[in-house]
């Protein structure tokens, strides 16, 4: 599989660079960044933590806007952001709003025509761009961690809970963590998955746990009191509550007077790339 290096800086005693290739998966060119730590450069293979963004952002939003590289340069550990959707598809009406198509793959594999023949994020993130990237680069993919802001918190909780082998620990910014019952959710869903709503719970962190899913460690969840979106999209309520429910270690933290924006994420930022650490490197 051809890869082009696009571009490539160092930072934090590592490098940050950004990656296109051909997906076989999505059938389109996809781009995503990665920071390597110092480590990594010098030929070791690092855990690898995988950052999903949100809803309009793309491959290198979280890298330049989380804060997080000096934190995960300090417990040497990689970065991989991936785009948010496939591009250029040309699925009618993909581009005509923010929260659908371009931008808004939600981390799932579509049913529907249009949408099923190249959006199948699901599929990407959880095997070809780690085989991919695995080979590529110097990452351990038996340390390998997931982590995501809102829709891109959606995606981590998802992927976490469908393959807890894969994910050996997880945390979430803001996460739409109950999409079947939320407009963003309910809206994404119908399109990509029709209206089977069983369809829908595999692809909802929430239905997921109560179906039985568990992971093996502690997911940790950050939200901020004064989200815009925190009680019609995101409801962070019901993920606790059928986390409780089946036992599922949880760490959920508010924190009033902040918002959905990447000011609340270089908050507290040091304390996920800490907790990923733990785990990883224990």
């Amino acid at each position: 599989m051809s890869v082009e290096k696009i571009t490539e800086q160092k930072c934090c005693g590592g490098h940050v660079a950004t990656y296109k290739h051909r997906s076989e998966v999505l059938g389109l060119d996809a781009k995503f960044a990665v920071f390597l730590p110092e480590a990594a450069l010098q030929g070791a293979k690092v855990p690898v933590l995988y950052a999903l963004a949100g809803l309009t952002c793309h491959q290198e939003t979280f890298l330049t806007k989380a804060n997080a590289v000096r934190f995960a340069a300090r417990h040497g550990i990689a970065l991989l952001t991936p785009d948010t959707s496939p591009r250029g598809a040309q699925v009618p009406g993909e581009n005509d709003s923010y929260d659908l198509g371009t931008g808004a793959g939600f981390y799932l594999d579509a049913t529907q025509s249009p949408w099923a023949e190249h959006y199948r994020m699901g599929t990407y993130i959880s095997e070809e761009l780690p085989a991919l990237t695995e080979a590529l680069l110097p990452l351990d993919g038996v340390r390998r961690g997931i982590t995501g802001h809102s829709m891109g918190g959606h995606g981590a909780l998802v992927h976490a809970l469908r393959a807890p082998e894969r994910w050996k620990s997880v945390s979430a910014f803001a996460p739409i963590s109950n999409p079947s019952v939320v407009p963003w959710g309910q809206k994404a869903f119908s399109a990509y998955l029709g209206t089977d709503r069983a369809r829908w719970a595999a692809w909802d962190a929430t239905e997921l746990l109560k179906a039985g899913h568990k992971h093996p460690s502690t997911i940790l969840i950050d939200q901020g009191g004064a989200d815009e979106f925190l009680a019609r999209e995101l409801q962070p309520e019901h993920f606790e509550a059928a986390a409780s429910q089946v036992g599922q270690a949880l760490s959920m933290r508010r924190h009033a007077g902040y918002d959905h924006s990447y000011w609340f994420i270089q908050t507290i930022i040091e304390d996920h790339l800490a907790h990923h650490a733990q785990i990883l490197k224990a």
